[in-house]
């Protein structure tokens, strides 16, 4: 072991560079580098304990102030368990940074996929602006092509969530005393270095994807041949003029553009530094009459008036008591001083817990208050509809938002969406009732649990069976802590309290709307127009229809939950006990991502867990088939399917690796590609999956017409026809036979015909 002194800035490795050695810090700083982001190495870390299950160094390191290390050689892993069994000490070191170095990384991945999301939802919105501008003004528009293969949602490489808090734990274990045990043998020491440098190596290149893709969208906004989307905003912008109402919407387009490069200048064209010098220097900002001006600021400066102590109204109205309300009090004020909210150090993270466990009791007292209250005030509706909790933790323009956007809030159920607040009014006014918790029981399964168990009585249960508030209880208890945590989506780092820390994007962009929805669900209908229909039988005319199956449509409830997250959440996927009934799906109503993507996933799995319900414990089994039998019998014997060629099959090895061998994530993806590409006539898929697909999720006529003369899809439409004809068929006898003895013809017959000519 040789001790080194390395000067300010020296490189000590690059990427690429062959790894022959690790090296621990004594004194100084080093910061190593991956793509799109880098972290800081420290006395006690040791440089290159995270990539010794590489030939090569994934990672850059650079000396950010002079540095002394010690150098250990590695000509093989076997060479570090001899070292480790003659130093067993010197484990603990390398165990400790390796735990560390790998901590910090996957903190970055919630972080990286939701950079990837804005920026895409950012890049379309903006190409849906400039595209509906060109045809208001009568230009013709610059085409984009092959802009859904940035969609986040097919990078191949993901980590498993529940990693960052894994490591965590292991280093709060191997920093105490009680790890001695554990660092006497070298087998658990060894076993851990090289899983933890699996899992290190896997989150970089997870990281890299990121940052590839975050590339290629920047590379449709600067480009070399100056046709991108700023290019194409600048030019629209002088073209139209600073006294045009739409150069306002262009300009604060292109103002965002210019953030988005300075946040990552590296991403970018080497030219786009001098263009947006050029559009500064030509362009004047857009012209804002004095007296609009000074209207908005009154108006801005009522509304921050009004929520001027948020936080002590929240607590007046919620009627807690006052060693409660100073206790949430204390911990607001302790998570507002914190310099890093999201940091993973231990007292960060308990506090963090803490406040959530707070939270929760606070949102259930609020509610209940609510419902007597005669009005709310507004930094209590901020708080039931957003998680809002203090005008400083929010940010002053985000409060000005929040309120605008809570003053126009309704409830809008009788569009299947709903805020968090109005879906808990549903439950409550015995519209809906609450969701499953964890164990998959709903509120009377829960009772009767409780119950059999002797914890109440039968008078009790029949008691409670017709207490709304209880099942709001049961809501608030079991389904709105998971799937809050869920939607959000970092979930080592959560915390419930709204923040300007997590608004990645303008609030106004990523707040869900109905319309948004609907839309999505639209695209998705218009492909897969068979999504949300489940057979049954007509028992109102079944001694007409006899045994005749109809198809009814059931649109899912969405519940937009109080964060701002980058998930969606597939909860379940009926109501209750009902198969008749709608799935219900969580969102977060700042939704980081693209609506229509998220929706796709969650149909997707929507469709893998309603097969399930229907087929019950035999859901895999081929001899009566079904969506999920036949397509986990096409994944489990993908090896010996003469059908699929060598480089299928390795795609799908390499696939279902990524896909953690879930069947039904398996599904989803392809599902997605189903409704992303092959849907709109760009084959992906191989022709076995695509066969499934197109057994199970057929596409509507419209759909099937602009594939017609597409060979992978002919004989499929030709087989899909013939079975909507003969279903039509019998259905047009049915219908003369009820004529000829002249009973009224069930509506359900008519809607059976449409349902079916859909197909056709």
């Amino acid at each position: 072991m040789a001790g080194n002194t390395l000067e300010t800035g020296r490189q000590i490795f690059g990427v690429g560079e062959p790894l022959t050695s690790i090296h621990l810090i004594t004194k100084g700083s080093v910061l190593a580098e991956y793509p799109g982001g880098s972290y800081h190495l420290g006395k006690g870390d040791v440089i290159g304990i995270s990539e010794i299950c590489s030939e090569v160094h994934i990672l850059s390191y650079t000396a950010s102030e002079d540095t002394t290390i010690f150098t250990y050689s590695l000509n093989s892993l076997e060479m570090l368990g001899a070292l480790i069994r003659e130093h067993p000490d010197v484990s603990r070191l390398f165990l400790l940074s390796l735990f560390r170095q790998i901590t910090l990384l996957l903190e970055q991945i919630s972080i990286s996929e939701m950079n990837c999301a804005v920026m895409r939802q950012n890049m379309m919105e903006d190409y849906t602006r400039y595209n509906s501008l060109c045809s208001r003004y009568r230009m013709e528009p610059q085409v984009f092509e092959d802009l859904e293969s940035t969609d986040p949602r097919l990078i191949g490489e993901t980590a498993d969530l529940w990693l960052g808090s894994y490591y965590q734990g292991l280093q709060h274990v191997y920093a105490s005393q009680e790890a001695r045990a554990l660092l006497t043998d070298p087998g658990v020491s060894m076993g851990m270095l090289r899983k933890g440098s699996l899992d290190f190596i896997k989150t970089v290149n997870v990281l890299e994807e990121h940052y590839n893709l975050r590339t290629q969208i920047a590379q449709y906004y600067f480009n070399s041949t100056n046709n991108g989307l700023f290019d194409l905003y600048a030019a629209l912008y002088a073209q139209l003029g600073a006294s045009v109402e739409d150069s306002r919407t262009l300009y604060a387009g292109l103002e965002r553009m210019i953030r988005q490069y300075e946040e990552a200048p590296s991403m970018y064209d080497k030219q786009a530094a001098s263009r947006i010098h050029i559009f500064r220097q030509q362009s004047s900002r857009p012209v804002v009459t004095q007296k609009e001006e000074d209207r908005r600021e009154a108006m801005n400066a009522a509304i921050l008036a009004e929520l001027s102590g948020s936080l002590d109204t929240i607590l007046e109205f919620s009627g807690l008591g006052p060693e409660k309300a100073s206790l949430f009090r204390d911990l607001i004020d302790a998570y507002k001083a914190l310099e890093d909210r999201n940091s993973m150090e231990a007292p960060c993270a308990r506090l963090r817990r803490q406040l959530t466990e707070e939270f929760y009791l606070l949102y259930s007292a609020l509610f209940k208050r609510s419902l007597t209250a005669s009005a709310l005030p507004a930094p209590v509706r901020l708080f039931l509809y957003f998680g809002y909790v203090d005008e400083g933790l929010a940010g002053t323009e985000n409060s000005i938002t929040l309120y605008q956007l809570a003053s126009h809030i309704r409830d809008t159920g009788n569009f299947r969406v709903y805020t968090f607040y109005h879906w808990l009014l549903a439950i409550y006014n015995g519209k809906k009732i609450p969701g499953r918790n964890e164990f998959d029981e709903d509120f009377l399964d829960y009772l009767h649990k409780e119950k059999s168990k002797g914890r109440i009585t039968a008078s009790q249960m029949s008691s409670l069976e017709a207490d709304p508030m209880g099942k709001v209880d049961f809501e608030l208890k079991n389904v709105f802590p998971q799937v809050n945590k869920i939607t959000f989506g970092r979930i080592t780092t959560f915390c419930p309290v709204f923040t300007a820390d997590n608004v990645m994007k303008e609030l106004d962009s990523a707040y869900v709307t109905v319309t948004q929805i609907s839309k999505a669900l639209e695209t998705i209908k218009s492909i897969d127009y068979s999504a949300f229909y489940r057979e049954s039988m007509d028992y109102d005319h079944i001694n007409v229809m006899g045994k005749e199956l109809i198809h009814l449509e059931y649109l899912p409830d969405v519940i937009l939950m109080p964060n701002v997250g980058i998930r969606g959440s597939m909860w379940q996927e009926i109501e209750g006990k009902r198969r008749n009934s709608p799935a219900r799906m969580f969102l977060s109503i700042f939704h980081m991502e693209g609506i229509t993507t998220s929706l796709i996933r969650l149909t997707g799995e929507f469709r893998w867990e309603m097969c399930k319900r229907i087929q019950g414990s035999r859901w895999n089994d081929l001899s009566e088939r079904s969506l999920t039998s036949e397509y986990t019998d096409y994944i489990q014997f993908y090896r010996k399917n003469r059908d699929l060629s060598r480089e299928a099959k390795e795609k799908l090895r390499t696939s279902l690796q990524r896909a953690k061998n879930s069947f039904r994530e398996m599904f989803v993806r392809d599902y997605i590609v189903w409704i992303l590409f092959e849907g709109n006539g760009s084959p992906r898929l191989n022709k076995v999956a695509r066969k499934i697909l197109f057994t199970y999720c057929p596409f509507s006529s419209a759909a099937g017409d602009k594939l017609a003369q597409n060979p992978a899809y002919t004989e499929l439409l030709d087989r899909q026809k013939i079975l909507a004809g003969q279903k039509l068929h019998r259905l047009d006898m049915l219908t003369r036979k009820l004529s000829n003895s002249n009973i009224p013809i069930p509506e359900t017959i008519i809607a059976e015909k449409k349902f079916f000519e859909r197909k056709v």
